[in-house]
């Protein structure tokens, strides 16, 4: 089966939840058979790339402006995958999902996976939500299936579109724990003593909250690291203002060892988003066994922790006293190990490729049956 893939920015190790699912996902579907391409956009991934493990990447040029990258490169996309015909396209998010018609106009056959309502987010101006919106109804519309990570968005393809979708959850991937220190020396930071958020630095991740929480509760010995690539605009300017003025370390984009050894020490992870898919950082959090606390958004109930692990998103004296509440909770490892078995039997990216690879089946099997419904 040879599946060609849309709407990533690049594999492996680039910022963000779609590319990380991709990661995940089309590293087993590869090693379970499938050929696999997946077309990635050159700024994010050196021209050198043309390989990750068994999957094969393809670098399309796309402008790195903001309301331009995604939109661009999916139409460059499209046409590729129209010319080399793939058995099968899977597109990712709803704003790469604009193209789904044009795909079937080539006569492909096309999967959307719907990883959120990102006309939702606080970055994007009327007309990029117009046309985010835009993409989620041609999505939902023309593709041959449609799949939702979360129950809140599956709902919502139905009473929006009218659409069922296959409902596939994101997963966590069983977490390496590292003994070494010396990425928290570099910071000088103290094993167990500090409060952890991973994410880009944009407003729906709502550091500033989480900042403004943080001055508030002084914990006695904890410091806030929040790791995460600054672009240089506003809101990253505001957020560098605000850490330094209470002390919260600022690390920039983090992989491999530098993270791992920030997740295996942490003494809880802090999400205070206002706009989540379903978000794989809380379920790599859960891996290493951390405490979590998270905004109670529908996609992060979803994940279906307990009720003291949640507050009212933007309430910052709640997120305040639930970090005092954090600081002085003991820890054993008892508990950790706990919350890493459950995770893991919950959310398994084994289980989620197979149930990608049965929708693949499905919508191929439906092709053939239509193929030899046609006179001759």
């Amino acid at each position: 089966m040879r599946v060609m893939v849309l709407g990533v920015r690049g594999i492996p190790n680039v910022e963000g939840g779609v590319e990380t699912h991709a990661q995940q996902l089309y590293t087993r579907l590869a090693q379970s058979g499938c050929d696999v391409e997946v077309m990635v956009r050159a700024p994010f991934v050196k021209s050198r790339a043309k390989w990750f493990g068994p999957v094969r990447l393809r670098r399309l040029w796309s402008p790195r402006t903001t309301g331009l990258e995604a939109f661009v490169h999916s139409v460059l996309g499209v046409f590729y995958a129209g010319f080399r015909r793939p058995d099968l396209l899977h597109i990712h998010a709803i704003g790469p999902a604009i193209v789904t018609p044009i795909a079937r106009l080539f006569g492909l056959r096309v999967v959307v996976t719907n990883h959120g309502p990102d006309y939702e987010r606080d970055k994007w101006g009327s007309f990029a939500r117009w046309v985010l919106r835009q993409g989620e109804s041609m999505g939902s519309r023309h593709a041959n299936a449609c799949i939702a990570i979360s129950q809140v968005i599956a709902e919502r393809m139905r009473s929006q579109y009218g659409r069922e979708c296959d409902l596939i959850r994101n997963g966590a991937v069983a977490a390496r724990h590292l003994s070494q220190t010396d990425e928290l020396e570099r910071h000088g930071l103290e094993d167990g003593k500090y409060f952890l958020q991973v994410s880009r630095i944009v407003p729906e991740k709502r550091q500033l909250d989480l900042i403004d929480a943080y001055a508030r509760a002084r914990p006695e010995g904890w410091k806030l690291v929040l790791v995460g690539g600054l672009d240089g605009g506003n809101y990253s300017r505001r957020v560098e203002a605000a850490a330094r003025q209470c002390g919260a370390i600022l690390t920039g984009f983090k992989k491999g060892t530098a993270l791992e050894q920030l997740f295996s020490h942490a003494g809880a992870f802090v999400l205070p988003s206002s706009h989540e898919g379903l978000p794989i950082v809380i379920l790599e959090a859960l891996s290493y066994g951390l405490p979590v606390l998270a905004s109670a958004i529908p996609a992060n109930l979803e994940i279906g922790l307990g009720e003291t692990n949640y507050f009212p998103a933007g309430d910052i004296d709640a997120l305040a006293i639930h970090l005092q509440r954090l600081a002085a909770a003991p820890q054993d490892e008892t508990t950790r190990k706990a919350r890493q078995r459950w995770v893991a039997e919950k959310f398994d990216w084994d289980r989620i490729a197979a149930e990608t690879l049965s929708v693949y089946q499905r919508v191929l099997e439906g092709r053939r049956q239509l193929l030899g419904q046609r006179p001759y």
